[in-house]
């Protein structure tokens, strides 16, 4: 386990607990987290257009410390150029919409951690039929950024709870710190 990570690029499907791995990672590290889902949306559910939002990314990947967890892959070449630390949350489809009914349940009517204030949880069937559009293609982007980075960088790909909560502990115990509870 590296114990110097400067840049963390996390990727994953909706449920797979990117955010909260972000967050134990940066409760650890110090390092800042950053959500695509603050850069995508703003309040409101209203979506940033694409250029706002490839340019928000780039300052992010311009920092010299961060954990960025999330999507828009068009930026994604620049992000695993500059990131040290790569991880790819993969977990099953019946596990990730299970905890993406949970979590919208938990937060309804609220705003999530992860995204801007105005942006309320709601039942989303679009959402929930994206997700399973996408349950095959969106492992495409995250299967050919795993094999650039096991090349030159600190490579995870982490496919079920246990190994998720076995890098957790493994990285608090590189950092000499407790393990961050799951929010």
């Amino acid at each position: 386990m590296q114990a110097a990570m400067q840049r963390v690029m996390i990727v994953g499907q909706p449920g797979s607990g990117k955010s909260t791995l972000a967050r134990q990672i940066g409760a650890i590290t110090g390092l800042q987290v950053e959500h695509i889902d603050r850069i995508h949306w703003m309040p409101g559910w209203q979506e940033r257009d694409r250029e706002e939002k490839t340019r928000l990314c780039h300052e992010v990947h311009a920092r010299d410390r961060w954990i960025f967890e999330g999507g828009h892959s068009v930026t994604w070449r620049e992000r695993l150029a500059r990131c040290d630390t790569y991880i790819w949350v993969d977990l099953p489809l019946a596990l990730r919409s299970w905890r993406v009914l949970k979590r919208t349940l938990r937060h309804y009517g609220r705003s999530r951690p992860d995204l801007p204030e105005g942006c309320p949880e709601q039942i989303s069937w679009e959402f929930y039929r994206w997700i399973w559009d996408t349950r095959k293609t969106g492992r495409i982007g995250p299967t050919r950024c795993l094999r650039s980075a096991q090349k030159t960088k600190a490579a995870h790909h982490l496919r079920s709870p246990a190994e998720v909560n076995r890098f957790v502990a493994d990285l608090a115990s590189a950092y000499g710190t407790p393990v961050p509870p799951v929010d």
